[in-house]
This record gives structure tokens, sequence and C-alpha cells, in this order.
């Protein structure tokens, strides 16, 4: 087992737990740095700043690391998008220092910075999964690392997306449908008493997924760039029946539904 450092105390908490999600991760992978970096496209030295907590991991990153555990990649993408947002609203309510002729960010702050208005940039719509096959690696005592209560329930969470709601954690499939090379599934959650679409796909092109039960349908529009997913906000419904979830790919459309 590697001996980790401490991480730096000006981490928020959500990225304090993708850190310590991804040396887990790359423990059980059983690949040194040297091995993830002759695997990926990021450099040796890339994984120590990740691993260390001394720059903010890029997307690419998550997504390649995943596979080498045995790790749902989407589930581990759902604790990046949360720590992503963290680290904004950090910076966001950082002061601003006086200007000063020769004020000068330290070399490490000012990489990871640069890190996170790069993702930023590139970030068009963030996969965020309804539900995960797997739970993410589990520390010693044996509990999921990532669970709390549903932040809403009903018409309270109309309009919102179940992976930052807290909905997905009891979320099931009740119906599923496959279209070429895409796949959309209804979802629904008993805590949250609410419905939503999710689309899964090869083709990284726009695409469009909605959830319709009754009179009401809500609609959320990707537009594709380095994602292969996506899901509709959600619609509150006491039962998955009626409801339809479908999704349009490439001008093809596929849904799914208990009607």
């Amino acid at each position: 087992m590697a001996r980790w450092q401490s991480l730096p105390d000006s981490l928020s908490p959500d990225s304090r737990l993708l850190v310590e999600n991804l040396r887990i991760i790359k423990q059980r992978s059983g690949l040194s740095l040297a091995g993830l970096a002759a695997r990926t496209a990021h450099s040796k030295s890339a994984w120590h700043r990740y691993l260390n907590g001394d720059q903010f991991p890029p997307r690419t990153a998550i997504e390649a690391l995943g596979p080498f555990a045995g790790v749902d990649v989407p589930c581990l993408l759902t604790l990046w998008e949360a720590a992503f947002r963290a680290d904004a609203e950090l910076r966001s309510t950082e002061p601003t220092p006086c200007p000063a002729p020769q004020a000068k960010i330290p070399a490490g702050r000012n990489r990871r910075l640069e890190q996170v208005v790069i993702v930023l940039a590139t970030t068009v719509a963030v996969l965020v999964p309804a539900a995960c096959a797997l739970y993410l690696p589990t520390p010693a005592t044996g509990r999921p690392l990532r669970e709390s209560p549903a932040s809403c329930r009903g018409e309270t969470c109309q309009g919102h997306y179940a992976s930052r709601s807290g909905c997905e954690q009891d979320a099931r499939t009740e119906s599923t449908v496959t279209h070429a090379a895409f796949a959309v599934r209804l979802r629904y959650s008993a805590s949250c008493a609410a419905v939503w679409a999710e689309v899964r796909t090869q083709d990284d092109g726009a695409r469009k997924v909605s959830i319709k039960t009754g009179p009401n349908e809500l609609l959320a529009s990707y537009s594709g760039k380095a994602n292969t997913g996506g899901s509709s906000p959600m619609l509150a419904a006491p039962h998955p029946r009626p409801a339809e979830a479908c999704a349009e790919v490439a001008g093809r459309m596929a849904c799914a539904g208990l009607l």
C-alpha cells in the first residue's frame, strides 16, 4: 500500500473525497504512476499532482483511470462534477487582493487555477448518471463513500437533475429501449417521487433527452462535446407509470416508458 502525503487543507470536502477515491482506484489498479502515464494521455508528474491534491484533475484523467479498477466511470464522474463545482465556488468567494506591481501567484496554485479554467472552457454539458452499476470504493468502515439524503421530493424536485439532488441513490430503471448506437432508460426514485430520462450513446454528437408524464414534459439538450450520455430534468411522479423517456440522437428518436 502506497504512503500518500497529507492532502492540502485548502481542498473542499468534495475535492478531498474525489482525490481519496482516485487514490483507492489507483491502488486497486496495481499500476505505478509511470504505469498510469504509459496507459493514459497524462504524464507521471501530472498524476502525482492529481493524486496529491496539488492540481485539479481534468475530466479526461477521470475517464482514463476508472476502467483500470473496474469502477463505473459515470459514477466517478458524479464525484468529479461535485468537486469541480465546489472548487469553482470556493474560488469565487476568495477575496480579491489589492493590485501590487510585484505581486506573484505561487506556481502550484497558478497551475491548479489554469487547469480549472481549461476544464470550464471545454466542458459544455457534464454527464451526470442517474444511477451507478457499482458503488465507488469504500473505506475501512464498509460504508459507501458518498451517501446523503435527497434534497427534494415530488414537486420540489421538478426541473432539477437527479444527480444534483441525491435522487440517484435509490433510482431504478423502469424501462429500457435500444436504438442503433444509443439506449434510453426511464428512471424512477421512490424517495424523491420523481422520474427522468437517461441516454447512453456511442455518438458524441448533439442530442436531446426528454421526460413526459401526463401533460407535463421537460427536455434537456446536449452539444455532445466529449460526452456520450445525458439526462433530462426530473418530473414529479408518485409512481413511474405512466411516464415516457425519449432521446433524439443524430436525428434518430427512441422512447422507453410505462404508458
